[in-house]
């Protein structure tokens, strides 16, 4: 078969975990791929429900890089249609480049269709904005070093001093560690959060402190997949309107729909 005939690899993000998670697009490729390889470790089994009958679906939990690119290859240079199903956003904490290359120097065509991650779900579960104006507009997503490296400007301990919102991927095993290192930027005091498995029919929320929240989660029992979310967003709410600025515990309401801000699309009503 020519290299113009080979079909596309679609690598989709799945979501975090309910499986009416994934995009309209991701279901769509799903239901229309003769080859699924899913992440069986991380997603959620009832996502293939939207796979056809006849189609080979692999589990890639206990399978080699090697062993997971010889089926894509084989199956595009066979003219079949290949999805690769990972669990979130495929672009964050998914080996996705390495695969990418290997696609690449073989000529075969992909495309990456991203996903819901388990951040924006934990977020969700939690009810929470992840910035509020004159508190935080930052948020940044890491993990504490574990066998994967975090380079040392990268580390918790830096990463705190930005008074940010931080997304703490793959790290509540070491959750001790993990309250050591932001305790190095933030207050005892500041809101954190552990969501364990966001949008699954097993979901579970801890709340506290940084002071408390490591007895919390030792005490629920959640030792893996979980998000870690810390910052002063977390429990905020709103100071009322015609406040002003330095309202402890509120953060400022956006500019978006305040009737004395004018924008392209809404002239400036004024006070009533």
């Amino acid at each position: 078969m020519s290299k113009k005939n080979l079909a596309t690899i679609h690598f989709i993000g799945s979501g975090p975990g309910d499986p009416e998670l994934i995009t309209v697009k991701g279901k769509r490729l799903l239901e229309e791929a003769d080859v699924v390889i899913y992440a069986g470790s991380l997603v959620n089994e009832k996502v293939l429900q939207y796979a056809k009958k006849e189609a080979a679906v692999y589990n890639s939990a206990s399978m080699t890089l090697e062993q997971i690119m010889k089926i894509m290859k084989e199956a595009a240079n066979n003219g079949k249609k290949v999805t690769r199903l990972h669990t979130g956003d495929p672009t964050l904490y998914s080996a996705l480049r390495e695969q990418a290359d290997i696609l690449e120097r073989a000529e075969i065509p992909y495309e990456v269709i991203p996903g819901v991650s388990s951040a924006f779900a934990s977020a969700a579960a939690l009810k929470q904005e992840l910035t509020m104006p004159e508190v935080t507009q930052t948020v940044i997503f890491t993990r504490l070093e574990g066998n994967t490296p975090v380079p040392e400007r990268e580390r918790l301990a830096e990463l705190a001093g930005h008074q940010a919102t931080m997304c703490i991927f793959l790290s509540v095993g070491m959750i001790e560690k993990v309250v050591l290192e932001l305790m190095q930027g933030y207050s005892e005091d500041t809101p954190i959060a552990v969501v364990y498995r966001a949008t699954w029919e097993d979901e579970k929320i801890v709340r506290g402190t940084l002071k408390d929240i490591a007895v919390k989660v030792k005490k629920a029992k959640i030792a893996r997949q979980a998000m870690i979310i810390v910052g002063k967003t977390l429990g905020q709410r709103t100071a009322p309107v015609g406040s002003k600025q330095g309202v402890r515990g509120k953060g400022r309401r956006s500019k978006l729909y305040d009737k004395n801000f004018e924008h392209g699309y809404r002239k400036k009503k004024g006070l009533k």
